[in-house]
């Protein structure tokens, strides 16, 4: 494998993993050339393990024949930049975890029947922006027997370097994509929808009724702000987690997680759940 020490910022080919933002990755190179990058040895394994596409490594001089030897190995024939911390930190503007980042190629978009097709349940995110919560959800969704994800257009990109970390790599564990559509467009595929809200109207997430629906849209919204009230007026039901103690709602990844554990197919087989 071609590995180059790089002694400067402006070493040809680094460019991906410092000058371009990650606007710029997803949007100016798409559709034939989109990138993200995956960061951490654990992370770039499951992407490999998943069938993505890797272009180049940039990794810390110190893991080349540590952590990042297998990465390495698999990677086969591309580029693997290599420098001290200090320089790769200056680079890319924060500290490498576990010493590795990989430029990979965007996957091409499913589409929302795609994703749907034989699912029971779906993941409706919509206008969650921050990218810790993104990761967070996918960790969960993943972990606790979601079968598919749907994103509004103003929630953050899953393949953003943070998102993509903080999931420990599930993004590349379910299928998902970009719901475009009015949410009403999921009755038509034979989802009911359940809006994650408190209101008035909302059933608590133990009603046996939300349990017997064959297949159901968890939808998601951002905290504070919550979910639109169109949103919440299309949705079939709106759900509540019942509270203690005056607390008024939880962040939107854990309660992704309350919801996800409670309205996933009872019975279907889920791994015992690692908290690392």
């Amino acid at each position: 494998m071609p590995i180059q020490e790089i002694t400067s910022l402006t070493h040809p080919g680094v460019e991906i993993f410092s000058t371009l933002t990650e606007a710029q990755l997803r949007i100016r190179l798409e559709p034939t050339k989109g990138l993200f990058i995956a960061e951490s040895p654990k992370v770039i394994k499951v992407a490999l393990d998943a069938g993505y596409e890797p272009l180049a490594l940039l990794c810390e001089q110190n893991h080349i024949a540590g952590d990042a030897a297998d990465i390495i190995r698999r990677c086969g024939d591309i580029p693997v930049y290599t420098g001290n911390r200090e320089l790769l930190s200056t680079l890319t503007g924060y500290v490498l975890t576990r010493g590795v980042l990989c430029a990979m190629r965007r996957p091409t978009l499913r589409s929302v029947e795609e994703v749907c097709q034989g699912a029971q349940r779906m993941v409706v995110i919509d206008g969650v922006v921050d990218t810790t919560n993104i990761g967070a959800i996918f960790r969960s969704a993943a972990a606790l027997g979601m079968d598919g994800l749907l994103l509004t257009r103003n929630s953050c990109d899953p393949l953003n370097r943070r998102a993509v970390r903080v999931s420990m790599g599930s993004v590349f564990l379910l299928p998902w994509t970009w719901l475009d559509g009015p949410l009403s467009n999921l009755n038509k595929l034979g989802f009911r929808t359940a809006a994650m809200a408190l209101t008035e109207n909302s059933v608590s997430i133990d009603d046996p009724i939300l349990q017997s629906e064959p297949r159901l849209a968890i939808v998601m919204g951002t905290e504070g702000d919550g979910l639109p009230h169109e949103t919440i007026a299309a949705a079939d039901y709106v759900v509540r987690i019942p509270m203690s103690h005056s607390v008024d709602s939880l962040n939107v990844a854990a309660a992704s997680a309350v919801a996800f554990w409670q309205l996933r197919v009872k019975g279907s087989s889920t791994a015992p759940i690692d908290s690392k």
